[in-house]
């Protein structure tokens, strides 16, 4: 070969070598859309988000047999496309870093209705396909997904993870997942999470060395005027292009869904007092509510006038106990003693960190087993009583605030409505992470459905309550993410946040 043939081979190998490592290099995106916000959808993330509550209070994880509701899913706003088999079979998919497992209808699935309004996977018309048949099933509300475990090859964008073990579903009941625009989930959480124990793509796709770096990152679009896009989720790194300055890093507590620290809530600054000393939080991209101590929710709900549902018996309380609860706190009494020296807590509440805080609207769903809804109230007014103390309030004007709040409780169904015009007057809300304070403005956690005169804004924050160990629990949504990009560092076991551009 002559000497400038050689060269011109050589310089061609040397470009393709870092085309290829490029490409090994370059992080993967995937495409999601995103669907408006609607009653219903806000509904569904909070029985979501009251689900996953008491996975995380339950111990460690979800197991055989319990994972997330099918239908609280249904009008989840982001997902994106996948492909499983050879040829490659579409699905829409939410991404999910909640759960941890993959599945999607069957082709096997004949008794349920809405398996024929969606794609179902074809086992024979898939080269790569494997059987498995282990029997599958995921518990909730009324009944379960059930199918069973297959083994075939998932493509996500130009990535294809082989050999992936999934399940196919062959039986959903009811009829609310007909009208769902998703066909299935593809879970991020981590494996401690997994039903069956299956192992979940993401760690796959490590094992397979598919992409360069153990991270993945959620940028969510916000922008509603921007209908060609719903954000982006990246595998294997970040793109700047979806967030300015740094981020903020914070390891991960506890491996199930991406769980962390979250310190002190504040409303304009101010203290809320119920996480004063650390509550827990997750950063969950299947749900999109900021769902919190009720006693934190009922605060924001005062201050940006939010009308919840009143509740009688905090009211009751109120009446009956808030000049002794505050006259014992001037005492300088020990917070966690004021409802046990009352006799609303049957419990030794001194050898909590602070007091266990449960749900006063829905008591079928109360978190906080074999506890008086008395008692529950109680540690709330303590609370509010205790901020209002700091302002020097008299007891008169904590009185009237107390019933205030009483009225600002929120609703069952997880909604709280305000007015769409006042949105200038509300005051930010802050969350503070790693020493670092993360605000949320008005425009940013109301929620608003439909436009012009006929628009409804809703309230992001959803009242939940956890009690110790286990909380209390933030669980921190789209609402949270869409505002700040999100990375997931597998690697180091750790979440990083910064300002979404």
């Amino acid at each position: 070969m002559a000497m400038g043939g050689r060269v011109r081979l050589a310089v061609f190998v040397a470009v393709l070598v870092l085309i290829c490592a490029f490409a090994e290099a370059n992080p993967r995106t995937i495409a999601l859309k995103r669907r408006p916000v609607s009653l219903q959808g806000v509904r569904s993330a909070a029985a979501r988000a009251v689900h996953r509550a008491r996975v995380l209070q339950g111990g460690n994880g979800v197991g055989e047999g319990d994972a997330v509701s099918l239908n609280n899913y249904m009008d989840a706003q982001y997902y994106g496309e996948i492909g499983i088999g050879s040829p490659a079979q579409e699905f829409t998919v939410i991404f999910d870093t909640g759960s941890s497992n993959l599945w999607v209808p069957s082709a096997k699935c004949y008794l349920s209705l809405a398996c024929y309004f969606h794609h179902r996977y074809k086992s024979s018309k898939s080269t790569t396909y494997k059987e498995d048949g282990t029997s599958f099933a995921i518990q909730y509300g009324t009944g379960s997904m059930e199918g069973f475990l297959s083994q075939d090859d998932v493509t996500l964008g130009d990535l294809t993870v082989k050999g992936q073990v999934f399940a196919e579903a062959t039986k959903e009941p009811g009829i609310t997942f007909v009208a769902a625009k998703f066909d299935g989930i593809l879970g991020l959480g981590f494996k401690e999470i997994s039903v069956n124990r299956v192992t979940p793509v993401w760690y796959n796709m490590l094992d397979q060395k598919l992409v360069n770096e153990p991270v993945f990152s959620f940028w969510l679009n916000r922008d509603t005027s921007d209908e060609s896009s719903g954000g982006e989720l990246v595998l294997g790194g970040v793109d700047p292009k979806h967030f300015k300055g740094e981020h903020v890093y914070t390891p991960v507590t506890r491996k199930g869904y991406w769980q962390f620290d979250l310190g002190d809530v504040t409303i304009d600054g101010r203290t809320t007092g119920f996480c004063a000393n650390g509550c827990s939080a997750i950063a969950d991209s299947g749900t999109s509510l900021l769902a919190g101590p009720s006693g934190i929710v009922a605060e924001i709900n005062q201050a940006i006038g939010a009308t919840g549902v009143v509740s009688n018996e905090c009211k009751m309380v109120v009446k009956q106990y808030g000049d002794q609860i505050v006259q014992l706190l001037l005492e300088q009494m020990n917070p966690g003693k004021v409802c046990t020296s009352l006799g609303l807590c049957q419990f030794a509440a001194e050898e909590l960190s602070e007091p266990g805080i449960a749900s006063v609207v829905d008591k079928d769903e109360a978190l906080l087993k074999g506890n008086d809804p008395g008692c529950s109230v109680c540690e709330m007014a303590v609370v509010w009583a205790q901020n209002q103390l700091r302002q020097n309030r008299t007891k008169e004007q904590i009185d009237a605030y107390l019933n205030q709040l009483c009225e600002r409780l929120p609703s069952p169904n997880g909604e709280s409505t305000v007015d769409c015009n006042s949105l200038s007057s509300m005051p930010k809300v802050a969350f503070t992470i790693a020493g670092k304070t993360f605000e949320l403005a008005p425009e940013e956690y109301i929620l608003k459905i439909g436009d012009g005169a006929e628009a409804q804004c809703i309230s992001g924050f959803l009242g939940l309550d956890v009690p110790p160990p286990a909380g209390p629990l933030w669980i921190l949504g789209d609402v949270f993410m869409g505002v700040y990009h999100t990375v997931f560092d597998f690697g180091n076991t750790r979440l990083g946040f910064a300002e979404a551009a």
